[in-house]
């Protein structure tokens, strides 16, 4: 261990309002710097952390040429090491002039610490991330401890941004430009074992206690330790961009993207930029192009979409906004499944996963032990990847017990039902089941579009019934849509809340109605697909604007994926169990050749092969051959600005009218439920973030023309209205 020098000493004058940096020197004259600052749950990367290290540096300085300072340690007195940057500043931060010289100064800051002409060791006590990292760059030794909680990555270009604090860079010099490309690009955070195969840190130890052992040892071995791009004649690991190879992979690289984003995500291209031309100039110069395409994106609208949605409306989220409060948090110690299919099984294992004992029920033991089957192939595969234990993966798997009996629910504190879309069916199983629950269990719903009101009728607690509508596969699909119904406790949806976090999933929460928000939504977008080409528009042009627009595929291919028959089943039992007239809309053109593409053509979407596309058993889909022969193409084509916006207004309209209804009570849920449920245009934020970023007055004036040339569906809700009347955004 690391023994002090008259004890350990603080300097005072490196106090400030929310920023503390602890200062301990030991008699081998080797300095730790800790970072804590006052009033955070985590470091963060701001002003204040950069005013604060300023009289820190200055007096390592003094150490220095007194002769009595051989290293530096940097470390954390937080969970974290230091976490990104300040987003509440980023966010709210718009003067071009003010965020390129916060960027210079923090790459100041980060430029001094790697030029102590000591040695400078970043000791990671935990998740060092965006700015974290970059710091971390800026010694000359990274050491992990190992632990889960400790990820490291560089994650930005997930808010629509770049690392501000020389991170691309630095990167490229410690990996190389293809490297670097690829995790500035994508973003990832990784486990300590999968950084240090990557090159991100340098040495991982069991123990925080090991971690500052190591530093201090890797001090002593290392007196003259400097950075590689400060060294003579040094060069980028594989070349620079000027060179053949890295240009070539550039430019391929580069297409790549352009295919990918479509050109929506600005950020992507700004890192390869800073790659290219920061790699052919000294390094001052290229920390300050770095700066200039920072700047750029921190100022773009695309950038404040994402921040919005994926950190503060996720946050949000996760800190309970739609948690009913006064409820103490609860965990199943048992659960129950109804249905082994593809949904039930991934509930099934998600809630294994969790640490839950599982009773999974199905008509037979046979069928039942086929969904337990499915389990075993995930953990299987986690195993062969290294990412878990044999022992833990038998774990796993013994959890969940399989049977044909609803007398094995007892004890089970919730239970879902994830049987067909059939409301028979559902009502059979709630009164099975519930002979056997006790008075305070849960019974749950996974439903996409049946209302829940008209479910929990068959339930002698319909206080305690409740909609959890899971995503497939359950197991990747981190979305699900908590649905409260008339009746339904607060008691029970604070639970259901709880439940969901404990699988790692995202809870929204939404009031009962048809189709519910996510369903309901999503579904105006294949229906508006289909309408588009019985209108007689080509359909590949039609995938193309959906994909263009930044929908994660075409609305005939999701049609497909989702099946046209189920699609119409959906639609049937939804009027079976509607309490409310279905006024007929324009979108049922799109049903009725759904209807013919299912009884009359016999193609019923992708699980058989044929669907508005054909899915041959060798090779890629494509488009059906005849699909344009029974929709002749209209000789007046729509601008491509109009089939994209087609496309996007009518789930965002849509999403609004949920809004006025209370399907939807919080923008957050509508946002993150969009993004996370069907793929909505992540780089807008969302639905409602959508009309934020086109600008009220301008998303109602564009519904105007949209109404006068395709129809009243686009007519501005009043909700719109009001709001422009008030100067109200999302």
């Amino acid at each position: 261990m690391l023994k002090t020098l008259r004890g350990s000493y603080v300097l005072q004058n490196l106090f400030y309002k929310k920023i503390m940096i602890k200062y301990k020197k030991t008699t081998e004259n080797i300095v730790t710097i800790t970072m804590d600052m006052d009033g955070r749950s985590a470091n963060v990367i701001n002003h204040e952390i950069g005013r604060a290290f300023v009289p820190c540096i200055e007096h390592l300085r003094k150490e220095k040429a007194a002769n009595a300072l051989k290293g530096v340690i940097i470390t954390s007195a937080k969970k974290t090491f230091l976490a990104g940057g300040d987003l509440d500043y980023l966010y709210h931060a718009n003067d071009p002039q003010e965020i390129f010289a916060f960027s210079q100064q923090l790459k100041a800051l980060f430029r001094t610490i790697e030029e102590l002409n000591v040695p400078v060791v970043a000791a990671i006590n935990g998740a060092a991330v965006g700015g974290g990292y970059e710091l971390t760059a800026a010694c000359h030794y990274r050491i992990c401890v190992d632990h889960i909680d400790a990820k490291i990555g560089l994650p930005e270009v997930t808010l629509g941004l770049l690392p501000g604090g020389g991170g691309c860079i630095r990167l490229a010099w410690l990996l190389g430009i293809e490297k670097a490309f690829q995790i500035l690009t994508e973003g990832k955070n990784y486990s300590p074992k999968e950084a240090k195969t990557l090159g991100l840190i340098d040495d991982i130890q069991p123990s925080y206690e090991a971690v500052l052992d190591r530093a201090a040892d890797w001090i002593r071995k290392n007196p003259n330790a400097r950075q590689p791009w400060d060294m003579p004649d040094a060069k980028i690991p594989g070349g620079t961009a000027n060179s053949p190879k890295i240009a070539q992979f550039i430019a391929s690289a580069i297409a790549i993207l352009t295919h990918k984003t479509r050109n929506n995500y600005p950020a992507p291209l700004a890192i390869a930029a800073v790659l290219t031309e920061g790699t052919i100039v000294d390094f001052e110069t290229a920390q300050r192009i770095e700066s200039r395409y920072f700047t750029t994106l921190v100022c773009g609208q695309t950038s404040k979409n994402m921040q919005r949605a994926f950190w503060f409306d996720m946050n949000s989220i996760k800190d309970g906004l739609s948690r009913p409060k006064g409820f103490g948090k609860f965990r199943p110690r048992k659960i129950g499944v109804i249905g082994a299919g593809m949904m039930g099984s991934g509930i099934a294992f998600m809630a294994s996963w969790a640490g839950l004992e599982v009773v999974l029920k199905d008509v037979s033991k046979t069928i039942a032990d086929k969904g337990k089957d499915y389990s075993a192939s995930l953990v299987t595969n986690r195993v062969k990847e290294g990412k878990m234990t044999q022992f833990d993966a038998n774990t796993l798997i013994n959890r969940i017990k399989t049977t044909e009996n609803y007398a094995d629910f007892e004890g089970c504190d919730l239970v879902i039902e994830a049987v067909f879309e059939n409301i028979q069916l559902k009502n059979r199983v709630t009164k099975e089941t519930e002979q056997y629950l006790d008075s305070d269990s849960i019974f749950a719903s996974n439903t996409s579009t049946l209302p829940i009101t008209g479910l929990a009728k068959a339930s002698v607690r319909p206080e305690n019934y409740i909609g959890l509508h899971f995503f497939s596969p359950v197991h990747s699909m981190r979305l699900v849509e908590i649905i409260k119904g008339a009746k339904t406790s607060g008691e029970t949806l604070a639970r259901a809340f709880d439940f969901v976090k404990l699988l790692h999933k995202i809870p929204i929460v939404v009031n009962d109605k048809r189709g519910f928000y996510t369903t309901r939504v999503v579904s105006t977008y294949l229906l508006e697909g289909i309408l588009l080409l019985v209108e007689g528009q080509h359909a590949m042009r039609i995938e193309s604007a959906g994909m263009n627009a930044g929908m994660p595929v075409g609305p005939l291919v999701l049609c497909d994926e989702v099946s046209l028959s189920l699609i119409l089943d959906i639609e049937d039992q939804a009027k079976i169990a509607s309490e409310e007239a279905i006024e007929p809309t324009v979108h049922q053109l799109a049903t009725q050749f759904i209807d013919r593409m299912v009884h009359e053509f016999n193609r019923t979407g992708k699980a058989h092969g044929a669907g508005f596309y054909d899915y041959p058993t060798e090779g890629k889909k494509h488009l059906w051959a005849e699909l344009q022969t029974h929709i002749p193409l209209n000789k007046n084509v729509i601008p491509d600005r109009d089939l994209q916006e087609r496309l996007l207004f009518v789930q965002i309209l849509e999403t609004v009218k949920c809004v006025e209804e209370n399907v939807v009570m919080h923008t957050a849920d509508a946002n993150i439920g969009s993004v996370f449920g069907w793929g909505f245009a992540p780089f807008k934020g969302g639905t409602l973030q959508y009309i934020n970023d086109y600008g009220l007055d301008n998303f109602i004036s564009r519904c105007g023309e949209l109404e006068k040339m395709y129809g009243t569906r686009f007519t501005a809700p009043h909700l719109l209205l009001e709001m422009r009347a008030k100067n109200e955004t999302f």
